[in-house]
């Protein structure tokens, strides 16, 4: 696991730095998307989490679910196009879930990706991701999670 500023980034997954977003491929050919501790950190503990049905479909970059905290409300952008296979009910149920383990239990939904190849061609992982994430929690003055 590597930090960034004391936020965790585990360093097999795809990032969407932008957006605040990870994207996990699974053995069954679906990707597993959750928020960044970052991104938890800026939100503040989450009070709801309201994703897209099963079945939906989405495009890279666009909203797949919402989150709110008591102090914002905001959209999970796709980190890569596909179909709505699954949501985290857990999560559903205690959307603080989302803040203790965004990389585990915390996670938010599964999409049955279209076009893997090509849209992750646009995420970042590893020490490209670390660097990335410096530059912008440098320029949102970020102090640490």
């Amino acid at each position: 696991m590597a930090t960034v500023r004391d936020c965790d980034f585990p360093e097999d997954l795809y990032y969407d730095v932008e957006s605040n977003i990870w994207a996990r491929p699974e053995a069954d050919g679906t990707v597993t998307v959750g928020m960044t501790a970052y991104g938890c950190s800026l939100a503040g503990p989450l009070v709801s989490f309201l994703a897209k049905p099963v079945g939906k479909e989405v495009k890279p970059g666009k909203s797949c679910a919402t989150v709110e905290s008591g102090k914002w409300v905001g959209p999970v952008k796709a980190p890569v196009g596909g179909e709505i296979a699954a949501v985290n009910d857990a999560v559903v149920d205690n959307p603080g879930l989302i803040n203790e383990a965004p990389y585990g239990d915390g996670w938010l939904l599964r999409l049955d990706p279209s076009n893997w190849d090509g849209d992750s061609a646009l995420l970042v992982r590893g020490d490209e991701a670390l660097r990335r994430f410096e530059e912008k929690m440098q320029a949102d003055g970020f102090g640490g999670c």
